[in-house]
């Protein structure tokens, strides 16, 4: 928006009270009529400055970006830049150097010129009102120097009426512009994109707005607060109309000095200050603090979303910091806000926060969806408060590693003070005898077991400072006799393993630390290497893995099957399985299961279905 004094008939009308006018908002009475009165789109003006002095100017434009950042007002300018003349005819073509209104200005930024015509497409949607333009921009213009369609919210248009300007376009005639403004650019078809020189119009920065905020505020003669201009900004989102509009609104609201507290009632905000509060409770894990200050800030008019939208916007803020140090210098951000959120950003680690942000974006939409909006956002600020003094789990184990390894150099050194032989402290051995206890591990195994397992998968070698003792006295024996009683070792610590060996490894022969075994085509080309690598770090000792070229025994899956189909077929062969498919047809033997003869109860032994063999495994 304009950084000069109102345009056009607002010169002289600065208030209400002076004039007998009705009032004229502010995002009305400060639009730009220059080039340089725009602010924050510097790289389209110095585009446009480029094109007009050298004289390329192009047969049409197109203006795309969020409300309220310019679009139709920088069209308006680009027609006054085409036809700027005045009086005594020195202008003697289209430039950008527009000291003082010209003989078309008023009415073009007023949207009155005769040749300079306007139309929303929101409402003129048709080939109809297309061909209404392309009828008449044959004709010559009737004072200005072009003539100027300029079409607002184009993407609104239909396709047949699209297709109507194609020709139009790509060969205007020589006295006819075009300029397009549109927010959803994607909507515009690529055959008229493509004959359009396109601007993208950005948002303006927070610390920008409150430039021009300020500006206007001292112009009004109003006094406003720093801060009240920065949440202004803030909640602008980048668009210069819907600052004013807010400045506006907050002027009438405070009816007099505008303070930070009034903006961010009207708002619906809460303090920026009481959501570093919030978010330092949640940090340390405080729900009682938490609760109450959450409790506080609705009690005095703040929405559960936006406070929940602020916790995540100063997450974001602090998580930018840490990327970004410099991000702290904004000048549109209060001191507190920044001080504070240098502290968290070197305090609170990325995964700290990510994982804030995570929960905070989740919670966000269950709160817009609630039925109870405050105890929806109290239930979601439960979850952040449980988890924030939780390591995640990378640092959960380094600390239990770093834990293990200090009561096991305690429990070494003591021994060696006591004139004792120091005790093994194998991690391995730990992990396998907890992974074959696995239901005392899911009942809740001491946290010295647990350390034990993990730090068996992340260091197969312990650092510990202890006397070496034999082989023998460190690794206990592991009876594997058959392959099945080693694919189910593998498969308490490595499911996927477990399925790998089941599927596509034939067995041919197993000798003590000795493996060998065909594969099938699907196996994974690294599997033994992969194999032989988890079981020495499993079991603490060298392990050999041969894979041979005989043809050994069949999968274990192809085995499972073949039992499987033998049970159905002898199944299908009893009488009565018979006559029960018979009396319902469509029946199909699904499944074939053992009972145990205890299980079966002499009342009815008569009725009993007998095991088929003498199987007695379960499948």
């Amino acid at each position: 928006m304009a950084d000069a004094g109102p345009s056009g008939a607002d010169a002289n009308t600065q208030n209400a009270s002076g004039s007998g006018r009705g009032y004229r908002v502010l995002a009305r009475k400060y639009r730009p009529t220059t080039f340089e009165d725009l602010i924050g789109q510097e790289a389209m003006v110095r585009t446009v400055s480029n094109a007009f002095e050298a004289g390329r100017i192009p047969q049409a434009w197109i203006l795309t970006g969020v409300r309220g950042v310019g679009k139709t007002t920088t069209a308006r300018i680009l027609a006054r830049a085409l036809n700027y003349e005045l009086p005594d005819g020195s202008a003697k073509g289209p430039t950008i150097q527009m000291p003082v209104p010209g003989v078309h200005c008023q009415a073009i930024m007023e949207s009155r010129h005769i040749d300079v015509l306007e139309m929303d497409a929101a409402s003129h949607t048709g080939i109809d009102d297309v061909r209404q333009i392309t009828d008449g921009v044959r004709y010559a213009p009737s004072s200005a120097r072009y003539k100027v369609y300029i079409i607002d919210e184009v993407h609104m248009l239909s396709e047949k009426a699209f297709n109507a300007f194609l020709k139009t376009l790509e060969e205007p005639p020589e006295h006819a512009k075009f300029v397009f403004a549109t927010t959803e650019i994607r909507k515009v078809p690529v055959t008229v994109l493509s004959r359009c020189q396109r601007f993208d119009l950005r948002r303006v920065d927070a610390d920008v707005l409150m430039t021009h905020l300020g500006n206007i505020a001292k112009k009004e003669q109003v006094e406003i607060e720093q801060e009240a201009l920065a949440a202004i900004a803030r909640a602008a989102e980048g668009s210069v109309r819907d600052s004013l509009s807010l400045l506006d609104q907050a002027i009438a609201h405070a009816a007099g000095t505008v303070r930070a507290d009034d903006v961010r009632q009207m708002l619906g905000l809460a303090d920026r200050t009481r959501v570093i509060d919030l978010f330092e409770s949640l940090a340390r894990g405080d729900i009682a603090a938490a609760f109450k200050e959450f409790r506080d800030q609705y009690d005095t008019g703040a929405d559960p979303v936006v406070v929940l939208s602020d916790l995540a916007e100063f997450v974001n803020f602090i998580t930018r910091i840490k990327v970004v140090p410099a991000t702290a210098d904004n000048l549109s951000l209060g001191e507190t806000e920044r001080l504070r959120g240098r502290e968290f950003a070197a305090k609170l680690s990325m995964r700290v926060l990510s994982r804030m942000w995570q929960m905070l974006l989740k919670g966000i939409a269950e709160v817009q969806g609630a039925t109870r909006p405050q105890a929806a956002a109290e239930m979601v600020l439960v979850r952040i408060a449980y988890v924030a003094d939780l390591p995640t789990p990378d640092e959960a184990i380094r600390m239990i590693e770093q834990n293990g390894g200090a009561s096991s150099s305690v429990s070494a050194s003591s021994a060696s003070s006591r004139g004792a032989p120091a005790p093994v402290a194998s991690a391995t051995s730990h992990a396998v005898a907890s992974s074959s206890s696995s239901a005392r591990a899911d009942s809740g195994m001491a946290p010295r077991a647990i350390v034990s397992g993990l730090r068996a998968s992340a260091d197969p070698s312990p650092r510990m400072e202890i006397a070496p003792v034999p082989q023998a006295q460190t690794t206990p024996a592991i009876a594997l006799r058959t392959f099945p009683e080693f694919v189910a070792f593998v498969g308490k610590r490595d499911i996927m393993m477990q399925k790998t060996l089941e599927r596509d490894v034939r067995f041919v022969r197993m000798e003590d630390g000795k493996l060998e075994f065909a594969l099938e085509p699907s196996a994974p080309r690294a599997l033994p290497n992969e194999l032989q690598r988890k079981l020495e770090l499993w079991t603490e000792r060298r392990w050999v893995i041969v894979v041979s070229n005989a043809e050994g025994e069949p999968t274990l899956r192809t085995q499972r099957e073949m039992i499987r189909s033998e049970r159905e077929r002898v199944a299908e062969a009893d009488q009565r399985v018979q006559d029960v498919l018979s009396r319902f047809p469509g029946t199909r033997i699904v499944e074939v299961r053992h009972t145990p003869a205890a299980q079966v109860s002499s009342a009815d032994s008569e009725d009993a279905v007998e095991p088929i063999d003498g199987d007695s495994d379960d499948d």
